[in-house]
């Protein structure tokens, strides 16, 4: 009390501040004339300064790698790719089976990316082994976004289980896999926020649920308050379950109705 306290908030950079961080970096190694920084900063989203400089580094080391004179952009989407999902697993032996497993999972991921309306468009989508993942499909935002709609929520949670549908609609329900253990994670996690945080369930309406709910460690309290009523904790179990049922069946549809673009995607992987 009695003096000025200043807060200064430390934000992830938009996308013009990762385009001139990027310059910046840019400047001490030399780079071919198809880098287009612009499209780098686009694809960079929530990367912070230290983040954005070490894909610069690693765009130079496999330039060297690959006995170019000059950084191009091939090695920086590369780069980009390495720092954002983890280097590739070249080494790991996978079975003709198994490959083509996870070509159709991921397949199911990208074609309900194309197909739901409220994704983000479809950037890349691999079967190359990327630190734990044996593939990978993943969106990105054309501009930088603050806030997220539901139709936007649900779109991704439909995505999420993408993988886990075209496993069952391929191979039968006694032959999916373990593979979509983060995509169900994620979607969990997304679907409880969904209801609990962000009011978009109707059933529970427009209420923050279970904030002041703590578990116990050594070092808090022994005992912690519990907000919510046995009665709601269930209401909010059902709720969640209503939701991911709804983004699975959603998912299922949309890869029953697309099955031959299904086919051919998991070909292309």
């Amino acid at each position: 009390p009695g003096r000025f306290d200043r807060q200064v908030v430390v934000d992830a950079p938009d996308v013009k501040g990762r385009e001139g961080i990027l310059r910046v970096h840019l400047r001490k190694v030399p780079i071919a004339d198809d880098v287009i920084v612009k499209v780098l900063a686009k694809a960079t989203p929530g990367m912070s300064g230290a983040d954005l400089a070490n894909l610069v580094n690693e765009g130079a080391l496999l330039a060297a790698r690959r006995n170019h004179d000059k950084i191009y952009m091939a090695d920086l989407e590369e780069a980009k790719d390495k720092v954002m999902l983890g280097a590739e697993r070249k080494s790991l032996v996978m079975k003709e089976e198994e490959r083509r497993l996870t070509a159709y999972h991921e397949a199911g991921h990208a074609v309900c990316a194309m197909m739901v309306k409220g994704n983000d468009p479809l950037h890349k989508v691999t079967i190359v082994p990327r630190g734990r993942a044996l593939g990978v499909a993943f969106t990105l935002p054309e501009d930088d976004r603050v806030s997220v709609t539901r139709e936007q929520i649900e779109a991704r949670l439909a995505m999420a289980y993408g993988g886990r549908v075209a496993e069952e609609l391929i191979f039968g329900h006694d032959r999916v896999t373990t593979g979509a253990a983060s995509d169900i994670q994620q979607a969990t996690g997304i679907a409880r926020r969904y209801v609990t945080q962000w009011g978009l369930s109707d059933t529970i309406g427009p209420i923050l649920v279970g904030d002041n709910e703590q578990e116990v460690f050594l070092g808090r309290e022994l005992m912690s308050r519990r907000e919510v009523s046995e009665k709601t904790a269930q209401l909010v179990d059902t709720e969640v379950k209503r939701v991911i049922d709804h983004a699975y069946n959603r998912a299922k549809a949309v890869l029953t109705e697309n099955i031959d673009l299904l086919h051919k995607v998991a070909k292309m992987l």
